[in-house]
């Protein structure tokens, strides 16, 4: 088989993701055949450098053996069990190792198959366990201008990306929507710390006038992923934490995709020194291979569902796979990976490698903002620097950048006009050339008229 014949095939039958599928009679799909370390290979033998991790989950590099083998292992013994009155070693032990990872507070674990899952449990769990407490009032959500927290419809409806989200407003509750400590938005000499503490009476004004009708803020630490990966100061989620505190309203932090190492902690809450009420995790949880995910809250948020069954109280959230054996192993053989080495410290200097290999655009004059929290790498694209003027999006100039990668054999999808680096974490320093240099060479082609 060659790519030619597989694309045939895929047009015939398959519709994909985030895809206007009329691109695709001038974009060729690109077939994968397999993946090693950071490297996808197409039918054709061409192969790719992953610079997104394959939609940010891919911590470890593709067809890693240590998680291979476990899987195999599993897969032996007990690939899925109900768990519904049933449990198993892999999912118990993985929820011990949660919660002993996370933030403090954070004691008991609901699993889930995805990160739009997971949001949605943690609405659906704040808002009942106001209703059990007693406050039915509490129906409304707070989230950030810019935001984005998954598809299905209640982590649709607290985001706030309308290419995204405004074809299905009629079906969606309206969240609350807080301006947000985006860094990018800071004045003239004001620092991103300075802004975000501005940003904080913002949110204070909100909790003031509205507080009692609500049940939770919901927030992706320190990185706005699919909102052009714009970043903020933790400053602003120590005092969100505070706020929160202060006027009895649960914190979410969504940290599906910032998890794991991504902002140069294990979870960016860790710079803000807080815990949420609430921790949205899934992506890297499975190091890429599998999909599940993971709510965690604090032991007094599971006390409020725990009562006689006729008091109606109980969670009765489900998903058919729950827990499953397979995806818990693959989260267990990342964990492994994290404890075997110092991941940490080496992301801290592969961070550092990235932002030095593309500091030669730190003055191009169609470049607005160079942005980074640890393995998140971000450039943006202007028409004008100096008033930071966005290029018109129907230019598409971030696709121009996304073809030019693919020619130089290097996976780059941009947000819009933002070319974005989310490696897995083996990449190495020849590797990070070739990745800068492409992204250099596709902007200077994407802005040259």
């Amino acid at each position: 088989m060659n790519n030619q014949q597989l694309v045939q095939r895929d047009l015939q039958v398959m519709w994909h993701p985030c895809t206007q599928m009329k691109d695709h009679e001038w974009l060729p799909l690109v077939p994968i055949r397999s993946g090693k370390g950071v490297w996808l290979e197409d039918y054709d033998g061409k192969r790719y450098l992953d610079a997104i991790s394959s939609w940010w989950v891919n911590l470890f590099g593709h067809a890693h053996p240590a998680i291979n083998r476990a899987l195999a292992e599993q897969a032996e013994q007990l690939e899925h069990v109900i768990m519904a009155g049933f449990t198993h070693e892999p999912a118990v032990r993985l929820a011990e190792r949660l919660v002993a990872i996370t933030p403090d507070r954070l004691q008991r674990v609901f699993f889930a198959e995805n990160g739009s899952s997971a949001v949605e449990i943690a609405l659906k769990m704040s808002f009942h366990y106001w209703l059990n407490r007693g406050q039915p009032k509490r129906q409304r959500f707070v989230s950030l201008a810019n935001s984005y927290h998954g598809e299905t419809l209640g982590a649709l409806a607290v985001g706030d990306v309308a290419l995204y989200k405004e074809t299905y407003g009629p079906l969606l509750l309206e969240p609350i929507i807080a301006p947000a400590p985006d860094a990018y938005l800071t004045e003239t000499g004001e620092s991103a710390e300075a802004f975000a503490e501005r940003r904080l009476e913002d949110m204070r004004r909100i909790f003031t006038q509205q507080g009692d009708e609500i049940c939770a803020v919901i927030v992706e630490p320190l990185v706005q992923c699919a909102g052009y990966m714009r970043m903020y100061h933790p400053a602003y989620l120590t005092g969100l934490r505070r706020l929160c505190d202060e006027f009895d309203i649960h914190l979410i932090a969504d940290e599906i995709a910032v998890g794991f190492g991504r902002t140069g902690s294990l979870f960016a809450c860790e710079q803000a020194g807080i815990s949420p009420d609430f921790m949205c995790l899934s992506k890297g949880l499975t190091a890429g291979y599998l999909p599940l995910s993971a709510v965690l809250m604090p032991d007094s948020v599971y006390q409020a569902f725990y009562h006689d069954y006729a008091s109606l109280k109980g969670f009765l959230h489900s998903h058919s796979y729950t827990g499953y054996a397979l995806g818990c192993t693959a989260a267990h053989a990342t964990l492994d990976l994290f404890e075997q080495s110092d991941v940490l410290a080496r992301n801290r200097q592969t961070a550092a490698r990235m932002r030095s290999a593309v500091e030669a655009l730190h003055d191009h004059p169609q470049v607005g903002d160079i942005r980074q929290h640890g393995m998140i790498l971000a450039i943006e694209m202007v028409k004008d620097k100096a008033s930071k003027t966005a290029y018109d999006w129907r230019e598409r100039r971030g696709m121009r950048v996304y073809q030019h990668g693919l020619e130089r054999g290097v996976l780059l999808r941009p947000l819009g006009n933002v070319v974005y680096f989310m490696p897995p974490y083996v990449i190495n320093e020849e590797e990070i050339a070739l990745m800068a240099d492409t992204a250099i060479a596709g902007i200077e082609a994407a802005t040259a008229a």
